[in-house]
């Protein structure tokens, strides 16, 4: 499969930044907001729901790759056709909280229904942190195997940070940089680590093995489009502290 060449190059250099609007957040004046509010502030692509209007209506505002998220592989099909550039299975993190949990074979499912309907289509596909982490890395392995593109990993939204400030965000990004560790080792292909991550935890990311970081609360719940640039800015800066250059060399 080919990646759009700006992420490519993005994952190789391990600077790719992905700023998620929500996989259930279909108001389109926030959804471009985000997006354009990500373009502005350096991000190499967003990541939006499933519909179609949406991505021609992003599209409409900028001009960087556009990755809707879903867990119905049919409810890729007309975002594509509309023009996004690829998809991903996941984005778990919105169904948590409705008690919905997601098996390895569910997630397995997903991936071969979804490349039977798109085959050609670049695919990132999430493994729910509530596997173990041995689990995780076999599901990675499993859906390389499937034909994904992408790995994400995820964890933020169920960890509870037992300090504030910086130790904080440390703490939450805890379980996602744990996946992206052990998952970056076992698989050949890009792993995004996202879920509670911000400009403090990204560097730690890259660091860990990650070929880029997915962030969507530290910028979607911001106020407004100066806070989000500023916060994209942030997380762009903070990901050239520390290149894949680096921790290999």
């Amino acid at each position: 499969m080919t990646i759009h060449p700006n992420l490519r190059t993005a994952f190789a250099q391990g600077h790719a930044l992905k700023i998620i609007s929500g996989l259930t957040n279909f108001d389109t004046a926030h959804v471009l907001a985000v997006a354009k509010s990500a373009q502005q502030g350096g991000a190499t692509f967003v990541d939006i729901a499933a519909d179609a209007e949406l991505v021609r209506q992003v599209n409409q505002q900028i001009n960087l790759p556009i990755c809707v998220s879903a867990i119905d592989p049919e409810a890729f099909l007309a975002p594509v056709a509309a023009g996004a550039t690829l998809i991903e299975i996941g984005n778990f993190d919105a169904f948590y909280a409705q008690g919905l949990k997601f098996t390895a074979e569910d997630v397995l499912s997903l991936t071969r229904r979804t490349r039977e309907l798109l085959p050609h289509i670049t695919l990132s596909v999430t493994v729910p942190h509530t596997l173990p982490l041995d689990a995780q890395v076999k599901l990675a392995e499993d859906l390389v195997g499937l034909g994904a593109d992408i790995i994400q990993t995820e964890g933020g939204t169920s960890s509870q940070p037992l300090h504030s400030g910086t130790v904080g965000l440390i703490e939450k990004a805890t379980p996602t940089l744990a996946a992206a560790h052990a998952i970056s080792r076992a698989v050949g292909i890009p792993v995004l680590c996202a879920s509670g991550i911000s400009d403090i935890t990204a560097p730690m990311a890259i660091a860990a093995g990650a070929a880029g970081v997915g962030v969507g609360s530290a910028v979607n719940k911001l106020n407004d489009t100066i806070a989000m640039v500023a916060a994209v800015r942030s997380l762009r800066e903070a990901l050239h502290v520390v290149t894949r250059t680096t921790v290999n060399a």
